[in-house]
């Protein structure tokens, strides 16, 4: 397997990185439709802990780091690496050594397609973590693949400088393009969240807020007592 190591690949806009690391992984995915989300087998080895930062990915063969010893020279402040495998993969592709290079690079965080081990070092360093499984198995180093090309997970696709955004519930994939309108789009959805809590808070029920009594009626759903119930079935 021949690939490339692209340099230098446009980002998106830093402070709009920022901003969006003020909201959660549903909250980005809802303002933008419903999309962006990679799967829910991509899970955190860490709790209470977001991070959003500019993507820098890695195509490589499975059961073989090389190409993320390659990413490590392109990453820089604010990046979170992105990696995933040709074929499905569980192998322990990364491990502490590999995050005291990031950290050191200033990188946020790692996503991958993939295993991780050094759970426990990761956790002591802070350096949050997402991957698909947790693995001791190790790799190798003899396999040519790509970095900051296009990458697919879960059939999104993530292209170098895209924002990438984690936390407990999962991650999230946000189009550099579209970071700036997402931001606004997420601020809107908080507030109107913002004003169905304190309703909720005030004893108004879903049903009746989002007007969910008609829709009951128009699918055709009954209301009918214990005994109405009861006495169909005899």
């Amino acid at each position: 397997m021949s690939g490339v190591i692209v340099t230098n690949p446009p980002k998106a806009d830093a402070k709009d990185v920022d901003a969006l690391a003020q909201y959660g992984v549903a909250t980005v995915s809802e303002a933008m439709g419903r999309t962006g989300l990679l799967g829910p087998e991509i899970r955190p080895i860490q709790q209470g802990v977001r991070v959003a930062g500019t993507a820098v990915t890695v195509l490589s063969w499975p059961g073989d780091n090389l190409m993320i010893h390659a990413a490590v020279e392109q990453c820089g402040e604010g990046d979170i690496l992105v990696v995933t495998t040709t074929s499905p993969s569980t192998d322990g592709m990364f491990g502490e050594l590999f995050a005291t290079a990031l950290q050191r690079r200033g990188v946020r965080g790692v996503i991958i397609n993939a295993g991780i081990r050094d759970t426990e070092e990761l956790r002591e360093m802070d350096f949050p973590a997402w991957s698909r499984a947790v693995s001791a198995q190790g790799t190798v180093k003899a396999t040519g693949g790509s970095v900051n090309v296009p990458v697919a997970v879960d059939s999104q696709v993530i292209r170098a400088g895209d924002v990438i955004l984690a936390d407990d519930d999962g991650v999230v994939v946000v189009p550099r393009e579209r970071v700036r309108a997402t931001v606004e789009a997420s601020e809107a959805r908080e507030a109107k969240e913002a004003g169905a809590r304190a309703a909720f808070i005030d004893g108004e029920l879903g049903l009746d807020r989002y007007g969910l009594r008609e829709t009951l009626k128009r699918l055709g759903v009954e209301y009918k007592t214990y005994e109405e119930y009861e006495g169909e079935g005899s």
